[in-house]
Protein backbone atom coordinates (compact mmCIF):
# COMPACT_ATOMS: atom_id res chain seq x y z
CA UNK A 1 0.00 0.00 0.00
CA UNK A 2 2.82 2.36 0.94
CA UNK A 3 4.66 1.62 -2.30
CA UNK A 4 1.51 2.31 -4.31
CA UNK A 5 0.93 5.65 -2.58
CA UNK A 6 4.57 6.60 -3.16
CA UNK A 7 4.19 5.79 -6.87
CA UNK A 8 0.93 7.77 -7.03
CA UNK A 9 2.62 10.77 -5.41
CA UNK A 10 5.58 10.49 -7.74
CA UNK A 11 3.37 10.32 -10.83
CA UNK A 12 1.07 13.23 -10.06
CA UNK A 13 2.29 15.35 -7.13
CA UNK A 14 6.08 15.42 -7.26
CA UNK A 15 6.12 15.73 -11.03
CA UNK A 16 3.50 18.48 -11.00
CA UNK A 17 1.34 16.60 -13.51
CA UNK A 18 -1.69 17.01 -11.26
CA UNK A 19 -1.98 20.50 -12.75
CA UNK A 20 -2.30 18.95 -16.22
CA UNK A 21 -4.97 16.58 -14.94
CA UNK A 22 -6.89 19.48 -13.40
CA UNK A 23 -6.68 21.39 -16.67
CA UNK A 24 -8.03 18.37 -18.52
CA UNK A 25 -10.84 17.96 -16.00
CA UNK A 26 -11.79 21.63 -16.35
CA UNK A 27 -11.78 21.48 -20.16
CA UNK A 28 -13.95 18.36 -20.13
CA UNK A 29 -16.56 20.06 -17.95
CA UNK A 30 -16.47 23.26 -20.03
CA UNK A 31 -16.89 21.40 -23.33
CA UNK A 32 -19.68 19.21 -21.98
CA UNK A 33 -21.68 22.02 -20.36
CA UNK A 34 -21.37 24.40 -23.32
CA UNK A 35 -22.17 21.67 -25.84
CA UNK A 36 -25.32 20.70 -23.93
CA UNK A 37 -26.51 24.33 -23.97
CA UNK A 38 -25.93 24.55 -27.73
CA UNK A 39 -27.55 21.15 -28.26
CA UNK A 40 -30.68 22.03 -26.30
CA UNK A 41 -31.01 25.40 -28.07
CA UNK A 42 -30.68 23.79 -31.50
CA UNK A 43 -33.01 20.98 -30.50
CA UNK A 44 -35.73 23.38 -29.37
CA UNK A 45 -35.49 25.48 -32.54
CA UNK A 46 -35.57 22.48 -34.87
CA UNK A 47 -38.38 20.73 -32.99
CA UNK A 48 -40.48 23.91 -32.98
CA UNK A 49 -39.92 24.49 -36.71
CA UNK A 50 -41.03 20.96 -37.51
CA UNK A 51 -44.01 21.22 -35.15
CA UNK A 52 -45.25 24.62 -36.31
CA UNK A 53 -44.50 23.99 -39.98
CA UNK A 54 -46.59 20.85 -40.39
CA UNK A 55 -49.55 22.76 -41.82
CA UNK A 56 -47.71 25.81 -43.19
CA UNK A 57 -46.64 25.40 -46.84
CA UNK A 58 -43.97 28.14 -46.84
CA UNK A 59 -42.14 26.44 -43.96
CA UNK A 60 -41.66 23.17 -45.86
CA UNK A 61 -38.13 24.16 -47.06
CA UNK A 62 -37.11 24.86 -43.47
CA UNK A 63 -38.46 21.48 -42.38
CA UNK A 64 -36.47 19.86 -45.19
CA UNK A 65 -33.29 21.60 -44.01
CA UNK A 66 -33.94 20.49 -40.44
CA UNK A 67 -34.48 16.90 -41.54
CA UNK A 68 -31.30 17.07 -43.63
CA UNK A 69 -29.33 18.42 -40.67
CA UNK A 70 -30.57 15.68 -38.35
CA UNK A 71 -29.92 12.95 -40.92
CA UNK A 72 -26.41 14.11 -41.78
CA UNK A 73 -25.24 14.81 -38.23
CA UNK A 74 -26.64 11.57 -36.84
CA UNK A 75 -25.09 9.65 -39.73
CA UNK A 76 -21.56 11.00 -39.28
CA UNK A 77 -19.42 9.67 -36.39
CA UNK A 78 -18.70 12.37 -33.83
CA UNK A 79 -14.93 11.90 -34.23
CA UNK A 80 -15.19 12.55 -37.99
CA UNK A 81 -17.38 15.60 -37.34
CA UNK A 82 -14.81 16.89 -34.86
CA UNK A 83 -11.99 16.47 -37.38
CA UNK A 84 -14.01 18.17 -40.14
CA UNK A 85 -14.60 21.20 -37.94
CA UNK A 86 -10.96 21.37 -36.82
CA UNK A 87 -9.20 20.82 -40.15
CA UNK A 88 -11.72 22.25 -42.64
CA UNK A 89 -14.37 24.56 -41.17
CA UNK A 90 -12.61 26.25 -38.22
CA UNK A 91 -8.90 25.93 -38.96
CA UNK A 92 -7.97 29.12 -37.12
CA UNK A 93 -9.96 28.41 -33.93
CA UNK A 94 -8.59 26.84 -30.79
CA UNK A 95 -9.37 23.22 -30.01
CA UNK A 96 -11.74 23.88 -27.10
CA UNK A 97 -13.93 26.18 -29.20
CA UNK A 98 -13.98 23.66 -32.04
CA UNK A 99 -14.88 20.85 -29.63
CA UNK A 100 -17.71 22.87 -28.06
CA UNK A 101 -19.28 23.66 -31.44
CA UNK A 102 -18.75 20.18 -32.89
CA UNK A 103 -20.18 18.38 -29.88
CA UNK A 104 -22.96 20.97 -29.56
CA UNK A 105 -24.04 20.57 -33.19
CA UNK A 106 -23.82 16.80 -32.87
CA UNK A 107 -25.91 16.88 -29.70
CA UNK A 108 -28.45 19.22 -31.30
CA UNK A 109 -29.49 16.54 -33.81
CA UNK A 110 -30.31 14.11 -31.01
CA UNK A 111 -31.89 16.78 -28.81
CA UNK A 112 -34.19 17.77 -31.68
CA UNK A 113 -35.63 14.28 -31.88
CA UNK A 114 -35.98 14.05 -28.10
CA UNK A 115 -37.81 17.36 -27.85
CA UNK A 116 -39.96 16.55 -30.89
CA UNK A 117 -41.07 13.33 -29.21
CA UNK A 118 -41.93 15.34 -26.12
CA UNK A 119 -44.00 17.77 -28.17
CA UNK A 120 -45.85 14.87 -29.79
CA UNK A 121 -46.62 13.55 -26.31
CA UNK A 122 -48.51 16.75 -25.42
CA UNK A 123 -52.24 16.48 -25.98
CA UNK A 124 -53.31 18.02 -29.30
CA UNK A 125 -56.09 19.82 -27.49
CA UNK A 126 -53.51 22.10 -25.84
CA UNK A 127 -52.94 23.92 -29.12
CA UNK A 128 -56.67 24.30 -29.69
CA UNK A 129 -57.12 25.57 -26.13
CA UNK A 130 -54.41 28.15 -26.61
CA UNK A 131 -55.87 29.33 -29.90
CA UNK A 132 -59.30 29.65 -28.29
CA UNK A 133 -57.76 32.02 -25.74
CA UNK A 134 -56.60 34.31 -28.55
CA UNK A 135 -52.98 33.17 -28.71
CA UNK A 136 -51.25 32.64 -32.03
CA UNK A 137 -49.78 29.24 -32.98
CA UNK A 138 -46.29 30.43 -32.09
CA UNK A 139 -47.40 31.88 -28.75
CA UNK A 140 -49.32 28.72 -27.89
CA UNK A 141 -46.39 26.51 -28.83
CA UNK A 142 -43.94 28.63 -26.83
CA UNK A 143 -46.04 29.26 -23.73
CA UNK A 144 -48.15 26.10 -23.45
CA UNK A 145 -46.86 23.20 -25.57
CA UNK A 146 -43.08 23.58 -25.22
CA UNK A 147 -42.98 23.83 -21.38
CA UNK A 148 -45.03 20.63 -21.10
CA UNK A 149 -42.86 18.89 -23.70
CA UNK A 150 -39.65 19.81 -21.90
CA UNK A 151 -41.06 18.41 -18.70
CA UNK A 152 -41.57 15.08 -20.44
CA UNK A 153 -38.07 14.94 -21.93
CA UNK A 154 -35.90 16.41 -19.16
CA UNK A 155 -34.80 12.93 -18.01
CA UNK A 156 -33.87 12.04 -21.60
CA UNK A 157 -31.97 15.31 -21.95
CA UNK A 158 -30.11 14.42 -18.76
CA UNK A 159 -29.16 11.06 -20.24
CA UNK A 160 -27.86 12.85 -23.33
CA UNK A 161 -25.79 15.02 -20.98
CA UNK A 162 -24.21 11.89 -19.49
CA UNK A 163 -23.56 10.40 -22.93
CA UNK A 164 -22.03 13.67 -24.12
CA UNK A 165 -19.70 13.76 -21.12
CA UNK A 166 -18.25 10.42 -22.17
CA UNK A 167 -18.14 11.36 -25.85
CA UNK A 168 -15.87 14.33 -25.10
CA UNK A 169 -13.11 11.82 -24.37
CA UNK A 170 -12.28 11.95 -28.10
CA UNK A 171 -11.60 15.70 -28.03
CA UNK A 172 -7.89 14.89 -27.87
CA UNK A 173 -8.03 14.14 -31.60
CA UNK A 174 -7.95 17.91 -32.17
CA UNK A 175 -5.23 18.59 -29.58
CA UNK A 176 -7.62 19.54 -26.79
CA UNK A 177 -6.22 18.78 -23.36
CA UNK A 178 -9.34 17.12 -22.04
CA UNK A 179 -9.24 14.62 -19.20
CA UNK A 180 -8.42 11.64 -21.43
CA UNK A 181 -5.66 13.41 -23.36
CA UNK A 182 -4.19 14.78 -20.14
CA UNK A 183 -4.07 11.23 -18.79
CA UNK A 184 -2.34 10.03 -21.96
CA UNK A 185 0.25 12.81 -21.73
CA UNK A 186 0.99 11.92 -18.11
CA UNK A 187 1.21 8.23 -19.02
CA UNK A 188 3.62 8.91 -21.88
CA UNK A 189 5.90 11.00 -19.71
CA UNK A 190 5.86 8.95 -16.52
CA UNK A 191 5.40 5.45 -18.01
CA UNK A 192 2.84 4.86 -15.26
CA UNK A 193 -0.09 3.51 -17.26
CA UNK A 194 -1.89 1.81 -14.37
CA UNK A 195 -2.37 4.73 -12.01
CA UNK A 196 -2.96 7.26 -14.78
CA UNK A 197 -5.62 5.32 -16.66
CA UNK A 198 -7.30 4.19 -13.46
CA UNK A 199 -7.51 7.78 -12.26
CA UNK A 200 -9.07 8.92 -15.56
CA UNK A 201 -11.59 6.07 -15.42
CA UNK A 202 -12.46 6.80 -11.78
CA UNK A 203 -13.01 10.51 -12.48
CA UNK A 204 -15.35 9.75 -15.41
CA UNK A 205 -17.19 7.13 -13.36
CA UNK A 206 -17.58 9.55 -10.43
CA UNK A 207 -18.97 12.28 -12.69
CA UNK A 208 -21.43 9.87 -14.32
CA UNK A 209 -22.61 8.56 -10.93
CA UNK A 210 -23.12 12.11 -9.62
CA UNK A 211 -25.05 13.16 -12.73
CA UNK A 212 -27.15 9.99 -12.61
CA UNK A 213 -28.10 10.62 -8.99
CA UNK A 214 -29.00 14.22 -9.79
CA UNK A 215 -31.19 13.00 -12.66
CA UNK A 216 -32.97 10.56 -10.36
CA UNK A 217 -33.59 13.37 -7.88
CA UNK A 218 -34.96 15.57 -10.68
CA UNK A 219 -37.23 12.79 -11.92
CA UNK A 220 -38.64 12.30 -8.41
CA UNK A 221 -39.31 16.03 -8.12
CA UNK A 222 -41.05 16.07 -11.50
CA UNK A 223 -43.12 13.01 -10.58
CA UNK A 224 -44.08 14.64 -7.29
CA UNK A 225 -45.07 17.83 -9.12
CA UNK A 226 -47.49 15.90 -11.35
CA UNK A 227 -49.43 14.58 -8.36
Amino acid sequence: MSAWLDKLSETFIESGYYKLMLEGFRNTLIITAAAVVIGVALGVVIAMIKYLGEDVPWMKPFIFLCDLYVTVIRGVPVVVLLLVFYYIIMMSADGVTVAILAFGINSGAYMAELIRSGINAVDKGQMEAGRSLGLSRIQTARRIVLPQALRYVIPAIGNEFVALLKETSVAGYVAVKDLTRAGNLVRNNTYDAVNTLLLVAIVYLTLVVILTQLLKLLERRLAHGKQ
